[in-house]
């Protein structure tokens, strides 16, 4: 944040805390907006250097425990608190605080610099409570730890060109993601240590997940790993509300989120799902009041957007369900990393299903286009889904990549494998799926799933599931499919490249496809191996050929013009680079 424009910024801040608490702005007093002005300028202007004793190493999440000086009757919705964290050179950064149970609440912050003096202070809606509001600290961040490559690294963002994920510290990111879904509430941590070591195994770097049970109509015990059963994250869930918090589910999803981290894989945060759900049991995704989804999304932010993370906001839908923009906005002004926010569509993007015919409405749910909100600064990337039918869809993406403004863009669900009784996207089918959809304009990333695995199935036998999406395996089998090798090496093949911001480039392959970054990089794929002759390759850069189902080198050289032919008629990967 810039200091300044650090006064509107702090002003908006607090009139929107009015809003997440459906409070009328006035109810904020002059008195306490001088309050919170002149506690920022006090910051900016004590961060000269001074010996500090706690150091944290630049983007590992510092945790700050605050304890409540008050009681509460709903811990979860009376109360909101928040930090400003100043530097020496007066970068501020807000993080919102979360409630962790009885008296407790918690603030997660990772520097994004080195060898710098930070400052913070705590704020509270609830000026009274001095357990929560004017406490404050200091710590100094130092070089960051290079132990786990993907936290080393920092959180994620946008690329400068809109096309592509990238860290903090510039290293590109291209999304490779794996489909537990339900893994939050249905896993132990010990299930989700042998999935992630799997999911790692093959290359995947990241995993879908809703962060709660979303049917209201389901029913099972309250448990994990238990047939039917799934762990409840609010009480009032099945009500239509998010206001009753268990807040055990939580911390024990903090165990869950860490093991993913650990292994390397980013969670995208879905806090709600807006279709089909879970077993197609009536969301609550399109039906809670804005300001609890509201809410939610700012506890989550709160809790899990100081590691690597992206936002999941509509699951399934068409963009429009009550909160979506509110806490679209929300994040636009509260995650002070900018992680990528985004939006996963139904496959209803150009007809009107049949279960929307009869509503007031269709088009809240249907002819989205795939591009509801395109112009919103708080969106970041979109996501298609084709639908289960076992079909290459691959004309979505491509209609996406040239939408306006641009953004990020991906097939975010094509078919499952397994799906229809094990019947369709076997195999090699995932494998061709996730080249063509890249090649295409999905050049965000690949999405894998697999039936019985994204419901986290107990039991090969587990009732509860329609045939279309469902297989007689349970989540244990579905994890180690065929299909989720030839998707893993996607990533395995592409990981010393940088494709930050790489584009589809046809043009220069006579109609074929290519990804290129012109005099740099070049990537084409070919279903049934043949030749291509690619424009404006430089002589002198290295070219290989690449098998996708197995990652091996057959052919590598170097140019000296612009033809290009592969080793047979399988499928083939040419990776055409300035290095070798």
């Amino acid at each position: 944040m810039n200091k300044k424009t650090l006064p509107r910024e702090i002003t908006e801040t607090a009139l929107k805390f009015a809003f997440l608490r459906s409070v009328p702005a006035h109810i904020f007093h002059v008195s306490y907006l001088l309050i919170f002005l002149l506690t920022i300028i006090v910051l900016h202007s004590g961060c000269d250097r001074e010996n500090v004793s706690i150091r944290i190493p630049q983007y590992s999440t510092h945790e700050i425990v605050l304890k409540a000086g008050q009681e509460y009757k709903n811990a979860y919705t009376d109360v909101e608190v928040w930090a400003v964290f100043t530097n020496q050179d007066k970068d501020t950064m807000l993080r919102p605080a979360f409630w962790d149970g009885g008296s407790i609440w918690k603030i997660r912050f990772a520097p994004l610099d080195s060898n710098k003096i930070w400052h913070w202070r705590s704020f509270s809606s609830n000026q009274s409570d001095k357990g929560l509001s004017g406490k404050k600290g200091s710590f100094m961040s130092v070089s960051r730890q290079k132990t786990n490559g993907l936290l080393s690294e920092g959180p994620l963002k946008i690329s400068p060109g809109k096309r592509s994920v990238i860290h903090h510290s510039g290293k590109p990111f291209l999304m490779v993601a794996n489909t537990g879904w339900a893994s939050p509430f249905r896993a132990t941590v010990d299930q989700v240590e042998e999935y992630a070591v799997s999911c790692q195994n093959k290359g995947f770097n990241t995993v879908l997940l809703a962060f709660l049970q979303t049917d209201m109509k389901a029913e099972g015990p309250n448990e994990r790993n238990t047939p039917l059963g799934f762990k409840r994250a609010f009480r009032d869930q099945k009500d239509g509300h998010l206001n009753e918090m268990e807040v055990d589910y939580y911390q024990y999803l903090d165990k869950i989120i860490d093991t993913y981290l650990r292994h390397e894989i980013v969670p995208v945060i879905a806090p709600l799902l807006h279709g089909y759900g879970w077993k197609g049991l009536d969301v609550i995704g399109n039906k809670v009041k804005p300001e609890e989804y509201l809410r939610y999304c700012r506890y989550l932010l709160a809790r899990y957007g100081s590691h690597p993370a992206m936002w999941l906001l509509s699951v399934d839908g068409g963009g429009f369900a009550p909160g979506i923009t509110e806490c679209g906005e929300m994040l636009e002004k509260w995650d002070a990393y900018k992680q990528p926010t985004g939006l996963h569509y139904n496959p209803f993007d150009e007809t009107i299903a049949t279960w929307a015919v009869s509503m007031p409405d269709p088009k809240l749910y249907c002819l989205h286009e795939n591009k509801t909100h395109q112009d919103k600064n708080w969106l970041d990337f979109q996501w298609a889904q084709t639908g289960h039918d076992g079909l290459h869809l691959y004309n979505k993406v491509e209609k996406m990549y040239y939408n306006l403004p641009t953004k990020a863009v991906a097939a975010g669900e094509p078919t499952y494998e397994g799906m229809n009784g094990g019947k369709l996207g076997l195999g090699w089918w995932q494998g061709e799926d996730a080249w063509n959809e890249l090649m295409h304009g999905g050049t965000m990333g690949v999405v894998y799933g697999a039936a019985a695995l994204w419901q986290w199935k107990i039991t090969v036998d587990e009732p509860g599931w329609e045939i279309w999406t469902d297989q007689p395996m349970s989540w244990k089998e579905a994890k180690e499919m065929e299909g989720s090798i030839y998707a893993g090496l996607v990533a395995k093949i592409l990981k010393e490249y940088n494709l930050t911001d790489i584009e589809k480039r046809w043009d220069l392959s006579e109609g074929k496809p290519l990804l290129a970054k012109e005099g740099k990089l070049y990537i084409a794929y070919m279903n049934e191996g043949g030749q291509i002759r690619i424009n404006s390759v430089p002589a002198g850069m290295h070219y290989r050929w690449v098998n996708p189902r197995d990652g091996h080198v057959t052919l590598s050289n170097q140019t000296n013009e612009g033809l290009f032919t592969a080793p047979d008629t399988n499928p083939w990967v040419l990776i055409i680079s300035e290095n070798p």
